[in-house]
């Protein structure tokens, strides 16, 4: 199994219903402070599940929700397929929008599992589609030595703010004995510092930062905004 097979089924990483829904609605609220204007065009590329992408399409003109996995991009259809300013893709979809139409592309807890090359392809296709003066967040990128204690902690964190901190204990037993926690082991997780998501940005054509804060409740890993060079 591989981390695009692993998403393309039910998963275990959510604790509870509210923890899924809490997570969802702080990604949106982060995503559509990031968006500049009413007018934006916004390619969100390994979206996920997105519950709450009306949020964010409401802050701009259109939203592209783009993931690999096809089950998830036939319950995105399923939740959002009549909403006016969202559009589902898979990343073929993606390839294909026009050359410098887009004002964001965002891509949330997403590198971990690409390889390097990846990595290179998604950013070589935001430099293709954004504008001269579009934006490119990397988010969640976990640094070096970031372990998975430091990870539960910040669910932990979370589940204590948002009121499900009991499921938040049940949900990591049952992760340590889950299909996730193998394949992790497996196959690992993608980490870089600071300085290494700045050099790859700048080999792609962009001019890159970190950010202060990164989208989500997990301040142990980074966000990364860039512009092309």
């Amino acid at each position: 199994m591989n981390w695009r097979d692993y998403w393309n089924q039910d998963t275990p990483i959510y604790v509870s219903e509210r923890h899924k829904v809490l997570h969802y609605q702080a990604i949106a609220r982060d995503i559509a402070e990031l968006i500049p204007s009413l007018e934006a065009q916004v390619l969100d590329y390994g979206c996920g599940e997105a519950l709450c992408a009306d949020r964010v399409a409401a802050r701009c003109r259109r939203l592209y929700l783009c993931d690999a996995a096809p089950l998830v991009r036939e319950r995105l259809r399923e939740r959002f397929g009549e909403h006016p300013k969202v559009e589902v893709l898979a990343p073929d979809e993606a390839h294909a929008l026009p050359d410098a139409s887009l004002d964001l592309v965002i891509a949330n807890s997403l590198l971990q599992y690409l390889s390097q090359d990846e990595l290179r392809s998604l950013l070589r296709l935001a430099r293709a589609k954004l504008k001269a003066d579009g934006r490119l967040v990397l988010a969640d990128v976990i640094p070096p030595g970031v372990s998975p204690m430091t990870d539960a902690k910040a669910l932990l964190g979370f589940a204590w703010r948002g009121g499900f901190l009991s499921r938040a204990f049940l949900g990591l037993m049952r992760t340590a004995f889950s299909d996730y926690r193998k394949i992790r082991n497996a196959l690992g997780l993608a980490t870089y510092t600071e300085g290494e998501m700045i050099a790859l940005l700048a080999a792609e054509g962009f001019a890159g930062e970190r950010r202060s804060r990164n989208i989500g409740h997990n301040q142990a890993r980074m966000t990364f905004i860039a512009r092309p060079a």
